[in-house]
Formats: C-alpha cells, structure tokens, sequence
C-alpha cells in the first residue's frame, strides 16, 4: 500500500507538470490528464492502492492507515531522487525518516478491531462537506506557488480523508448488495473525485512533496478523531502514550515538508499572445503610407 502511494503521486506528478496550469477549479483537467500516459499508469496504481488501504480498514484504525497512506510520500521522494534527479533539501531528508519513524510507533500501538456504523449525522456531515469543498477549491485555485499548492492539498487531503472516514464502516459490511445499497460508497466515490482534483490543481503549482505533504497533514487528523469518536478504533492497553506519540511526529514531519520542499518540475502554462507594438506616431507633418494612397508632404 504504501509502495503503491508512492509510486502512484510520482506519476501523477510528471503528468500535472505537463498539463497547461489551471487557474479554476475546473473538473475538465481530469480529462486532460488523463490523456498522459503517465497519470493513468499512476491513476491505476492508485487504485490498487486504495483497494489495499480499504481492505485493512476492516480491522486497522483510521489513524494507523492514514499515516501508513502518508508514508508513501517518502517512496515518492526517493524515486523522484533516484530517477527524475529531483534535489532534496537535508531538511526533507530529514523529516522523511522522521516520519517512517512515527509510523513505525503508530504499527506497534494500533490495536485491530471491526468498525462501528457511522451515524446519520455524520453521514449527513459527509454529503454537506461536498459543496463545501468545491467553493473552498474554487478560491484556492486562484492562488499561485508555494501557497497555492499547499492550500489545494490541504483541501485533497480533507476530501480523501471524508473517504476514509466512509470506507472505514463500508469495509466492515459482508455483502455486495450491502456495499452497493449503502449511501457511504457514493460518498466515498465522490470524495475521491473531488481529492483527486484538487491533488492535480496543487501539483502543477510548486514541489510534489508539498503538495502530498498538505495532503496527509490535513487528511490524517480529521480521520484519526472521526475513527477513535464514531468508529471504534483501539490502540493497545498502555500504548496510548505511543500512538499520541507516534502521531504527532508523524504529523509534524509531513507538516515540515510543506515547509522545506523545494520545486522539482518546471510547469507548463499557456502559450502568451504575442503582444502587437502599435507603430509610433507620426511626427511632423508626414502622413502614414495606406493601401491606395502616396505619402505627401504639405
């Protein structure tokens, strides 16, 4: 899973990075990322991905497979490194480990356990969020660099995380015709859609590991106290100290990458028009030269 994360913001990268940059929030930019090769390889490996991180929210708390979702970002990192030449601050390289050892605290704390049902309200509370994101990404895909690129994230990462929250309750049914009557799946898809725009929009402005970096900081919170409040997540008797801890560095080092990373593609925008200098004005008493006409002089 989080092999397939990684492997799959890469190629999605490459592909946002070759896309006119949008300045809206404009569904059609799926469409035109989906004509790279590139991000459908990527989209694929997503999936497979989101289907394993599915599968072990039957059991594993919200909090342990968002952060494990999160580490994917550091599979990223070495192979934008190890293939795209991509340069990591010390800092980054710093805060990567950081975070592979937050995550290994959350694996030692987290204790397996079926969810609970959602109730109405929240699943009420899903529906809502929706449109909520869609005028919060309208006015971040304004925003321009570094900024821009965090503040799309951030709300990806709130619609992905709207989609765990789903799928934690979802995984635990034993029946397709339970799965496919059950307003959450609707949710989960339509939250994911929305994620994924708002991950492309972020990408194409600044440095992939920012953009995925807000993307985990701001989807790993909500889940994790939505999952212990609603859903039943356990940790370990005496472990709790571990996960908090666990948790925070996590938390911490994807929020410090937002900090220290540093552009590693140059985006692609729209061809400017040429702009027309206009011919300077006439001066004493000549008269332009038209079609027709001779130039005379009073």
């Amino acid at each position: 899973m989080i092999i397939a994360y990684g492997v799959a913001n890469l190629l999605q990268s490459i592909a946002a990075t070759r896309t006119t940059v949008h300045h809206t929030f404009d569904p059609g930019l799926l469409l035109r990322l989906a004509g790279h090769r590139a991000y459908l390889v990527g989209l694929v490996i997503q999936i497979l991905g989101f289907v394993l991180a599915f599968l072990a929210r039957r059991d594993l708390p919200l909090f342990l497979v968002q952060a494990s979702v999160a580490a994917g970002l550091g599979v990223t990192a070495v192979l934008g490194v190890a293939l795209l030449k991509w340069r990591l601050p010390l800092a980054e390289i710093g805060l990567i480990t950081v975070l592979f050892g937050g995550i290994t605290a959350l694996i030692v704390a987290a204790e397996p356990a079926p969810a609970r049902p959602l109730p109405l309200a929240g699943v009420v509370a899903l529906g809502l969020s929706v449109p909520v994101l869609g005028v919060l990404g309208a006015l971040a895909a304004r925003l321009h660099g570094a900024p821009g690129s965090v503040a799309l994230g951030s709300l990806a990462g709130i619609a992905f995380s709207a989609a765990a929250v789903a799928a934690r309750p979802l995984a635990s049914l034993h029946s397709v015709g339970g799965v496919l009557s059950d307003p959450l799946l609707y949710l989960l898809i339509v939250h994911s859609i929305v994620g994924q725009l708002l991950l492309g929009l972020a990408m194409q402005r600044g440095s992939t590991t920012a953009a995925v970096a807000a993307m985990d900081a701001a989807g790993a919170v909500p889940a994790a106290i939505i999952g212990l409040l609603l859903l039943g997540d356990r940790i370990w008797p005496g472990r709790e100290w571990l996960a908090t801890l666990g948790f925070v560095v996590t938390l911490l080092a994807v929020i410090g990458l937002t900090r220290y990373a540093e552009p590693q593609h140059h985006h692609e925008t729209a061809p400017a028009r040429k702009r027309v200098t206009p011919p300077p004005a006439p001066q004493g008493n000549y008269v332009p030269l038209t079609v027709g006409s001779e130039r005379s002089q009073s």
